[in-house]
C-alpha cells in the first residue's frame, strides 16, 4: 500500500518523534511504501529513516523551491513545480491519507484531502493521527461542524481519529482488505 503521510518538516520534541517513528517503522516492516514531501528534515526526515530502515520503501514529492532539502537516496523523488502540484501528485500516489502533526501546510493538505472526500471525488481512507492530543482542539470542531450540519456526510465517513501509531496502521490495513 502507498501511504501518503502529510507531516511537519521542522525538528520536534520527542513526544512528536517517538511515535513518529512507531508508525515508520510499522508503515515499512509490513512492506507498505511511503509517499511523503520529500523533505530530509526534521519529523518527515525521522519518518523517512524509520521506514527505510524498516525495509519499506520511499516515494518523495518535493518542490522545486525545496528541492535543496529532498531526501537523497529516495526510491523514487519527483520535483513539483509549485505546491499545489505537489499535493495532487502525493494524493495521486496515495493509496491512502494519515495526517500526522504539523503547521499551516499540513492542515492544507488534510483539509483538501476532506474536502475532496466530502464530495465524494475520492474514496482513499484517512487517518488522522492525534499524537499527544495535537489535533483535540480539532477534531472538536469538525464534531461541531457534523453536530450544526455543516458536513454533508457523517464525520465517519470521512476521517478516522487515532490516539496511537499502531491504530492508524491498523485502520488503513483494514480499510484495503475491505476493498
Amino acid at each position: 500500500m502507498n501511504i501518503c503521510v502529510f507531516l511537519s518538516a521542522a525538528d520536534l520534541d520527542e513526544r512528536y518523534t517517538r511515535p513518529a517513528r512507531e508508525f515508520a517503522e510499522l508503515i515499512g516492516k509490513a512492506g507498505h511504501t511511503l509517499v511523503w514531501g520529500g523533505s530530509d528534515t526534521g519529523l518527515m526526515k525521522v519518518v523517512a529513516d524509520g521506514v527505510q530502515e524498516a525495509g519499506g520503501r520511499l516515494l518523495g514529492v518535493s518542490v522545486e523551491f525545496l528541492a535543496n532539502k529532498a531526501r537523497p537516496g529516495a526510491d523514487e523523488m519527483i520535483i513539483a513545480a509549485d505546491l499545489a502540484e505537489r499535493k495532487k501528485l502525493l494524493l495521486e500516489k496515495a493509496d491512502a491519507v494519515v495526517i500526522m502533526v504539523g503547521g499551516t501546510g499540513t492542515l492544507d493538505e488534510a483539509t483538501e484531502i476532506l474536502e475532496l472526500k466530502k464530495h465524494g471525488r475520492t474514496h482513499k481512507p484517512v487517518v488522522l493521527l492525534n499524537t499527544a492530543g495535537f489535533y483535540d482542539g480539532l477534531r472538536e470542531q469538525f464534531r461541531r461542524m457534523e453536530a450544526e450540519r455543516f458536513l454533508p456526510r457523517p464525520l465517519a465517513e470521512l476521517v478516522f481519529f487515532a490516539d496511537e501509531p499502531a491504530a492508524a496502521l491498523a485502520y488503513l490495513e483494514e480499510q484495503a482488505a475491505g476493498q
